[in-house]
């Protein structure tokens, strides 16, 4: 996929640069106002809390339309200097359940959409299937929304989103047709999923600040959607981290378009807090390969991260956007984890703590609560084998 779509890159890059203006210029006024509507629908009028309200405020109004010509706002300032790009990710995200009305929200994540906006680059893993039509598939969960799922999400500052899990193909073969249609006419790219092998390993690519990004996607997850979804020849599917040669040949080719290579992968084992030795295997074939930031989901709970050699890892960022509740310890923590990329290296993380409250949405968590959530996931890191990153 390249840097083309219903809305440019450029115009989307404006638009995030518009909301910080709008949320600059609020912040003095935010408490008045909240004052002033905390009673009445003002606050309730999209649904939410007055959590919600008050990160409509902070992010700024949705964008009119999510299709066809932008408006041409004034040239965005960069936040820094040329040759440096700010990357931030989250983990997984559901429009189902408990979370299903986020969809009438905005911003629908809630207030990590500030910090999420804030970045020149914002990426989760949509974990469920984009249609209404289909067949359950032999397997115990099953997850869908609609296509008003990815202009949501752009709405809270995301600018890619990767299907490569196994729950993207919930509904079967129907289902997936109608997943790559919202592929297709997408607001912001879809990564991991595609009607074909090469459509699917194939890397987002786009310019940012003068550098150079592409990113890829792919499911490392044993399970029924890699075994009888996954992409072929001539046939869609999803990107398979299982087919290491395939991958790791993606990586290279990606290597030859950009300066900074990010893999997002939906890997791990649910419920372990350490990395799988298959896991660790991955990640350094992919660093060898020439991946700056490697990075991922899918076990409910965070996972350590840190640096191998050049290379930042991220081996876990739990749930974020979730549908009901996990058996796992410590499910609840999550957070968003911003990357600051230096002429290709990364000379900065920042993790910003959350925890996902009853509703199924991350809440920014400070003080006590805050530096708990980021010392243990600090702890995480003891069983990885990664250094320190750069802080």
């Amino acid at each position: 996929m390249t840097d083309t779509g219903p809305i440019s890159r450029r115009a989307q890059r404006r638009a995030k640069a518009r909301r910080r203006r709008r949320r600059n210029a609020g912040i003095g006024v935010s408490v008045v106002l909240l004052a002033a509507v905390a009673t009445g629908w003002a606050v309730y009028g999209r649904g939410g809390s007055p959590a919600d309200a008050a990160a409509r405020q902070a992010t700024g109004p949705a964008p009119a339309a999510t299709h066809g010509a932008a408006a041409k706002p004034s040239a965005k300032a960069p936040a820094e200097p040329k040759g440096t790009v700010t990357l931030a990710f989250a983990g997984d995200v559901h429009f189902t359940e408990r979370t299903a009305n986020r969809l009438g929200v905005d911003p629908a994540l809630g207030p990590m959409a500030a910090t999420l906006s804030a970045a020149d680059f914002a990426m989760v893993n949509l974990e469920t299937a984009i249609t209404t039509r289909g067949t359950p598939q032999p397997k115990k969960y099953h997850f869908r929304t609609t296509p008003a799922a990815l202009g949501a999400l752009q709405r809270s500052g995301i600018d890619a989103v990767t299907m490569a899990n196994n729950h993207a193909v919930d509904y079967g073969a129907q289902g997936l047709t109608d997943s790559l249609a919202a592929q297709a006419s997408s607001p912001i790219p879809v990564v991991g999923i595609g009607a074909d092998e090469a459509a699917a390993y194939r890397p987002y690519v786009t310019t940012i600040n003068g550098v150079r990004l592409a990113v890829v996607a792919a499911s490392q997850v044993q399970d029924y959607t890699n075994q009888n979804f996954r992409a072929g020849p001539d046939s869609p599917g999803i990107a398979s981290a299982l087919d290491r040669t395939r991958l790791l040949q993606a990586v290279r080719d990606a290597k030859k378009q950009a300066d900074v290579i990010v893999v997002y992968l939906h890997w791990g084992t649910e419920g372990q807090s350490c990395p799988g030795p298959e896991q660790k295997s991955i990640a350094a074939d992919l660093s060898a390969a020439g991946a700056t930031a490697v990075v991922g989901t899918h076990a409910h709970v965070m996972l350590g991260s840190g640096m191998l050699g050049p290379t930042y890892v991220a081996y876990g960022f739990g749930n974020f956007l979730w549908y009901g509740s996990s058996p796992y310890p410590h499910s609840d923590q999550t957070g968003v984890t911003t990357l600051t990329v230096t002429h290709g290296k990364v000379a900065k993380a920042v993790f910003t703590p959350a925890l996902v409250d009853g509703n199924g949405v991350p809440r920014p968590q400070t003080g006590a609560a805050g530096s708990s959530i980021t010392d243990r996931y600090a702890q995480l890191r003891g069983c990885t084998g990664l250094a320190t990153a750069p802080h």
